[in-house]
């Protein structure tokens, strides 16, 4: 089993496929078991690097809060340890904040950013229906490492907790966003703002909400990720 040690914890991670790094960041309460047709399609192009956070799947959950700098800097040391230097990062809700502070805090290990249904920061009154989504994935999209109820409180609270707006302005890697019209955990607004402050960032819109991705637009979603991994930019807003 694909077990390493790095800071604090061990950490569960799969490596697949060949061609430019790609590193695949989760979102809340989940595991890569639940992602394996995004591992695999990346995985035809790239050499992709999957894992699960802090407190989800496979690797160590610690009952004491987490915070999304400390779940970059496990990112970071995770690349370290399999001798992944530099790579395109693809975050997802949760795994985009940490995806964001990956590159504010270790700007040489992001070569291209790629963001879905995520913001800059999480507001409180956001809060109820990020918890009402982990609650509904874990039924409907539950992967085979169930995550404690402790953990999953943890992974909330760093999340909502997180705000880089202020320091958008720093990113300065091509960057794509990719958000539903109808996401309430992650209005578009807010997506919206993260494009104005992230210079020359592209977004591409969808018609669903938070996990427009898993099911009826994943065609498009998958169509729109491959222009961004070839170009570094993507199509213009719909």
């Amino acid at each position: 089993m694909p077990v390493v040690h790095v800071r604090d914890i061990d950490m569960y991670y799969e490596v697949h496929g060949s061609g430019e790094p790609l590193v695949l960041i989760g979102g809340l309460a989940s595991d890569i078991s639940e992602t394996t047709w995004l591992t695999e399609w990346c995985a035809k192009t790239h050499r992709v690097l999957a894992f699960d956070n802090r407190g989800a799947g496979r690797t160590d959950k610690p009952d004491a809060p987490y915070t999304v700098p400390m779940m970059a800097d496990d990112t970071d040391a995770l690349m370290e340890a399999v001798g992944m230097a530099h790579a395109t990062v693809l975050g997802v809700s949760m795994g985009g904040r940490i995806a964001l502070y990956l590159t504010l805090e270790h700007p040489d290990r992001v070569a291209r950013l790629i963001l879905v249904s995520t913001t800059a920061s999480a507001r409180p009154e956001h809060s109820t229906r990020m918890e009402m989504l982990g609650m509904l994935s874990g039924l409907v999209f539950r992967g085979k490492y169930p995550q404690p109820r402790y953990a999953f409180t943890h992974q909330r609270e760093a999340s909502r907790a997180y705000d880089c707006v202020d320091r958008l302005g720093e990113i300065h890697v091509p960057t794509t966003i990719l958000h539903g019209r109808k996401d309430r955990v992650a209005p578009l607004r807010e997506a919206e703002r993260m494009r104005r402050g992230i210079a020359d960032s592209h977004m591409v819109t969808f018609h669903s909400g938070h996990l427009f991705f898993v099911v009826r637009e994943r065609k498009w979603f998958l169509d729109s990720l491959a222009s961004a991994l070839a170009t570094g930019s993507s199509l213009n807003a719909s």
